[in-house]
């Protein structure tokens, strides 16, 4: 399984008492939707580790993870930093209207029905999330707000907005 099978549920904080625990932060918008996970793949170099999780326990100011076979503070320690993923497949299911942010890449923008092109990427810069065009071989950073992504059609491929005025002319203006 490959990054690109999976989604990015977190990373490790760090140790946690001496008996292998880690504290984990879950960048995610319902941390108790996944107090039942059996196991998380934890990103180790290039590759995604499968680690079974012997407790979990999650409340408002923190999670606490305790993997099988990591009975120590030295081992826990190896783990710190490390990414954490989920498969695709076991993402929990959305109402009417809502989405993934990772289901935006690859999908087309428009402003007020002009076409700006496809979102490239995904950052999150603070509190701020952000999709990526390129526009007029110009990179343009969009926030992802209400405001201003106005409708997203996943199944039809299509992000409508309403660009607030000057804020492509930002990007689309010569370096001189």
């Amino acid at each position: 399984m490959t990054v690109d099978d999976c989604y990015q549920i977190g990373h490790v904080i760090k140790t946690h008492g001496l008996k292998g625990e880690v504290q984990l932060f879950l960048d995610v918008d319902d941390p108790l939707a996944y107090q039942e996970m059996e196991s998380m793949l934890v990103q180790q170099n290039d590759s995604l580790v499968p680690f079974f999780i012997e407790h979990l326990q999650i409340n408002s100011a923190k999670t606490i993870a305790k993997f099988e076979e990591i009975d120590d503070i030295e081992q826990a320690k190896s783990l710190v930093a490390c990414q954490l993923y989920l498969p695709l497949d076991v993402l929990p299911e959305l109402k009417d209207g809502e989405y993934y942010l990772h289901q935006l890449v690859g999908m087309d923008v428009y402003d007020r029905d002009t076409h700006l092109g496809q979102v490239k990427e995904l950052f999150e810069i603070g509190p701020q999330e952000l999709i990526s065009v390129i526009h007029q071989e110009k990179e343009i950073l969009i926030p992802i707000k209400d405001e201003i992504i106005t409708k997203v059609d996943i199944e039809n491929n299509r992000i409508d907005a309403e660009i607030p005025d000057g804020l492509i002319d930002i990007y689309l203006e010569d370096e001189n």
